[in-house]
Order: structure tokens, then sequence, then C-alpha cells
């Protein structure tokens, strides 16, 4: 997901990388990987690298095509992709394919609750207001369906989070000046929404008022479970633990629970103090003293990394939260590591939890998780499925196999004598133990999705410098692309897979091994999700230092979109594009598939293509979705459906 531009944005400090090992990259692997097994469904594969500007050609390494816009999909006549491809777009607007209908639903500010504070366009409300308001830059969402039958689909518990805020567009005076009100709007900009909404009669979706509805913010009170426990001295800083903070995407328990995921949580710490040096450990996860810009130190110490260091250690977890308690503590669960998580993807196998997770910088990795016995005979014990388990990091193979390497104490190099003093000491610095057990640095893992109908795993890389490896077959990869892999047998909880290169994102008038089209290319892959019908929608997130830019080859890409892909042939079509300085975030529909939510994540963010808002213009790049000509630009889910009614993407 993007990460905080509170200066004009030059670089994604994502694709800036913190890992100094010298673990093998996939690059190196991919480049070897040339004689791929069909181990996975989706029909040829195809050489696919990277021609360098300067001259050079990456290694090459096996992808599926992208198949023509009408083939079949399920071997009928009729596609499984049932709309017609939208054009890319610049316009500053939503687009869907004809025969579809959009509703703009809960932007930045919308109370939770009918007769909540009301926003103000000219971004006036307190941080008072904002803690009972829809927050900022809506990143992963779930539906969680109320009632019985029919009702299921429309009547539910959205809940979202938010990932970043733009102190440009959050305060009326921009972020000349950072005072301690400030600080405290733009924590409750951030966290998690959880609001009731319902379908009226004529369709037409609204929050409604409920007692389940609530903020969760980067103040609200939280515990820790796990190896790591609330009381651990590394968790001891200046306040009682609170907030969750850089919420991107997410995940959903068996059980009804929600995933919160932190990611980029070194955005928000810094120090004026001039003697101040980070801990390799706090170099490991991009700890400096400036962060992304947002200066919260200067006006709450709880953000000064050289006065309150252990605050770092609260942050960059799992936090599960319960959508129909309002009253429920959240709780980041330790088991599951500390890093930059992007997302958190639960399935089951034998009963027992598996969850993946990327680790969104350039250069870092995959995990997993795999629960010690079956999830219901855990909790029937009171305990949390999530709290007992074993957590794993990938490594990618050259012969196109991998293998999860087990981050547990004792182990291999993971012991007292080389340093680690105990599994809580592993899981605090887990960059570093993956480090030592050699796992495969990757060009940025985002968003991970299960195949309902093979349990394949799927993972987006938005794109990075190349030394993520072969299952990063390009030197630079400014595109990105989509890896999959098939754990042994068909068993999440195996501990060998086989993978291969489902689609290189690209634009073939730069790339010419890119398999795409005018109706499906796209680049900077990130959202990922499986409707029930096994369709993968892709959600992507150009940068907005490349964004619509002919020198960074992005400029017949367009503004981000949302396509729809058929993972047994390999066809992709364009559903969705949003307006300008936008990324297209969480996506989920209800249980009938009749309705859809995307998130439209920043639009109007500072673009080198567009411009940068300012107080006195914040709609110099976008005034999506209102059009106010007093307004400013605002984050929102946007409802979509068809308009006979039917399916989503049939």
């Amino acid at each position: 997901m993007s990460a905080q531009r509170s200066v004009f944005p030059q670089i994604d400090p994502d694709e800036v990388s913190s890992n100094p090992s010298g673990n093998r990259p996939f690059r190196e692997v991919a480049a070897r990987a040339l004689s791929r097994r069909s181990v996975l469904a989706g029909g040829a594969v195809a050489a696919a690298g990277f021609l360098v500007a300067g001259g050079g050609t990456a290694p090459a390494a096996a992808a599926a095509p992208a198949a023509p816009a009408g083939t079949p999909g399920r071997g009928g006549s009729r596609p499984f992709l049932g709309f017609t491809p939208v054009p890319t777009s610049d316009a500053d607007a939503l687009t869907v394919p004809d025969g579809y209908e959009t509703q703009v639903l809960i932007p930045w500010g919308t109370p939770i609750r009918p007769g909540g504070p009301a926003w103000r366009k000219d971004a006036a409300n307190s941080a008072a207001d904002q803690a009972e308001q829809i927050g900022m830059n809506h990143d992963g969402m779930h539906f969680f369906p109320l009632g019985r039958g029919s009702e299921q689909n429309r009547r539910g518990m959205l809940v979202l989070n938010h990932e970043y805020i733009d102190q440009q567009l959050l305060f009326p005076d921009g972020d000349a000046e950072i005072t301690p009100e400030k600080v405290a709007k733009a924590l409750a900009a951030h966290g998690v929404s959880v609001v009731e909404i319902a379908a009226g009669r004529d369709g037409r979706w609204q929050v409604v008022d409920s007692p389940r509805a609530r903020r969760v913010t980067a103040a609200t009170p939280v515990t820790f479970s796990g190896p790591v426990g609330a009381n651990h001295p590394a968790l001891r800083a200046n306040t009682a633990p609170q907030g969750t903070i850089n919420n991107c995407s997410h995940g959903v328990t068996p059980w009804g629970t929600y995933l919160a995921c932190e990611e980029n949580f070194n955005a928000y710490f810094g120090t004026e103090d001039p003697d101040w040096e980070p801990t390799p450990q706090q170099a490991r996860y991009g700890i400096n003293r400036e962060g992304f810009g947002y200066r919260w130190h200067e006006a709450d110490p709880r953000f000064d990394v050289a006065v309150n260091g252990n605050e770092l250690n609260r942050f960059g977890w799992v936090v599960e939260i319960d959508p129909m308690n309002p009253r429920a503590t959240p709780v980041k669960r330790t088991a599951l590591g500390r890093i930059k998580h992007e997302g958190c993807e639960i399935t089951e196998a034998r009963g027992r939890v598996v969850a993946y997770t990327g680790d969104d910088q350039d250069g870092d990795y995959i995990y997993k998780f795999v629960g010690s016995a079956p999830w219901r005979a855990q909790r029937a014990l009171g305990r949390s499925p999530l709290d007992h388990g074993t957590l794993y990091v990938a490594r990618f193979d050259d012969d196109g196999t991998g293998r999860w390497l087990p981050l547990t104490h004792g182990k291999g190099p993971l012991t007292k004598a080389n340093g680690w003093a105990d599994q809580a000491d592993v899981l605090l610095r887990t960059r570093e133990a993956a480090d030592a057990l050699g796992a495969t640095p990757m060009d940025r893992p985002e968003w991970i999705a299960v195949n309902p109908r093979n349990q394949d795993v799927y993972c987006t890389l938005t794109n990075g410098s190349g030394r993520g490896g072969a299952a990063n077959p390009r030197t630079p990869n400014p595109y990105g692309h989509i890896i999959r892999w098939s754990e042994k047998n068909g068993d999440n909880t195996a501990t060998t897979f086989d993978w291969d290169i489902f689609v290189l994102a690209g634009d073939p008038a730069y790339d010419d091994r890119t398999e795409l089209t005018e109706e499906n290319r796209f680049g900077s892959p990130d959202g990922l999700w499986f409707d029930p019908d096994g369709r993968l929608w892709i959600l992507t997130d150009v940068s907005n230092s490349s964004q619509n830019l002919p020198e960074k080859g992005y400029d017949h890409i367009g503004n981000n979109q949302m396509l729809a892909a058929d993972p047994r042939t390999g066809e992709i079509r364009r559903f969705l594009t949003g307006p300008r300085g936008a990324e297209i975030t969480g996506v989920i529909t209800t249980p009938d598939q009749r309705t859809m939510f995307v998130n439209v994540q920043h639009p109007g963010e500072a673009t080198v293509a567009w411009g940068e808002p300012t107080p006195e213009n914040p709609r110099a790049v976008s005034n999506w979705p209102d059009f106010d000509p007093q307004g400013r630009p605002r984050s929102a889910t946007v409802v979509i459906r068809r308009t006979d009614g039917g399916r989503i993407g049939a």
C-alpha cells in the first residue's frame, strides 16, 4: 500500500530497502527457473524479462500470459468474466463497465452514527469530532452480514482500515505548524472504522444507528497476547499501550473477528536529538530521525524515538478486533511476528488456522503462521488460535520449489549462543530472524489471496529494485507482478511448495515481454481478493511519483485501477479506473455477490503529473467525490451494483 507522502513525492519510501542481509535475491532464483513444470493450472507459460533503459536485459522467468478478452473461462461458451473492459483513464473520475452503477458511501468525515458530528468541508473538524467520524485513507475492508436469509445481503457491519493521513488535507492550514491538537486529530483519523450499513428499498446503502459502531484509533487502549506479552520489558514505554496505526490490508478469522495489519509504523517517529542514532534493530525497520515527515514528535513525546524508544516495539503487529462487541479491547497477536504487515490472509487446513502475510518493503519477505492445533479445540479451551503455532518465512528455490523456514527459537541459527534470548526476542526482531534463516528477499510483497477452488496462494509484488529474486524476475521491476504457489498435496500447513509467476504487469510499449494488451495493461498490483466463484480481483497502487508519467513508463496505464482475472486461463479484464492521485484498495461483496464495496484511497494526493494540494487549493489534483468548489478530495467506499441485479463480474 501507499506510504505517507507528507512532502512532494519523489519516491515511495516502501521502494527503499532496509534489508542489509546477503540473502540470495529472488531475481537470481527466477533467472534459473526456466524449466517450469505445469504444477499449477493456468495454460501455457512464456518467458518474461524487462528491457532495462540502459540497454541490458534482465534474466527471464516463466509467466502465464494473459489470454485475449474473449477467452471462455470454464470450458463453455460463456466467458467467466462477463463484462466489457473499460479503457485506461487519466480523468478525475471513477469509471465502471456498461451495465453497472456506483454510489459513494462513507467518505472520510462521515459520522459513524446518524446525528454524529457533521463533516466540515474546510477540514475544521476537531480531534474529538474526528474520533466519531470515518477516518482518512480507506484501505482493507470486510463486510460482516447481519440477520438471516436475504437480510444478510442488505444489512451488515462494514469494517475498514485507515492507513495514513495527508496533513495538507486533514488540517485547514496544512502542516506548517504541528500542535498537540493536530497530533490528536491525526491519531483519530487513523485506525479502524466499524459501522453498520443497510440498503433501502431503492438499493441505496446508508449508515444506520448501531450499538456496535465504533472507532479504534491510534489512541484506543490495546493489549498484547502471545509470546510477547503485555508486560514484556520491550513494551514498557511512557504511556499505557494504546493505538493501532498505518493499518493496511486485513484478515478475517473463521470465528468472525477482524484482523487489522500495521504496516509503515516507522513513518510516525522522529527526534530533534542530534546525538540519537538508530540501533541495528531500529534501522532494520526503517527508523530514522525524520520518519515520513509527520513531525509529531515536535508536539507529542510519545513519538520521539530518543525519549520513548520502546513505543516503537508496540507497533508492527496484527491486531484482532471483534466487530460485534464494541467493549472488547483490541488485541495485538504477537505470535504472527513484528514486520510491516501488508495483510493477513486466513485459510483453514486440517482444522488449523493458516495465516499468510507479506512484509511490504523492497527486499523483504513472505511469511506463514500455522496453528499448533485445530482452532475449534483451541477456542473451546479458552485459548486464541493465533497465539499458538509456528511462524515461517519463505525461501524460493531455483527449480520452482520452495520451503517454509520455521522462526522458532532454538532451531537453526536462532539460538542463545547466536544472541537470540527466547521466542519473544525472535518475534520482536522478526526481520532479523528471517535474515538469519536465509529467506528470499522479494519485490515488496503485498496482499495475499487463497483460491477457494484449489487452495493455491497468490501474492502481489508491487514493484522493486529486482534484488528480491526470481519470483522477481526483472531488474529493475517498476511494474511488479503476481506470483502463486501450491502447497504440497494441497495442504496449506505443509512446509514445501511449488511456485510460478501468474502474470508480469507492465506496458508492452516499454516492455515487449509483458503479455498484456490495451484491455488489461496495468502496473504495481497491490490489492488481491478472490470472490466465491473464484475470480481474482486485482487492485493497483502506482506510486504518485510515477502515475501518468512517460519517463516512468506509466503514461499509457493511466490512473490506478481494478481488474478481474480468471486463474485457469490467465484472462484479465479491466473493471474499474479511479480518480487522479488515488489508489484502489479494499474490496468485498455481500454474500450473494450482487453488491460490491471498493475503497478509493487518497484521491487528490500530491503527484508529479498533476501537482500538489495546498491549504489554499486542496483541489489542485482532484475534487472527487464531492466536486464541491469549496471542498476537498475525500477517500471513500464505493458501492457497485449491476443494473440488472446480477452477480458482480459474472
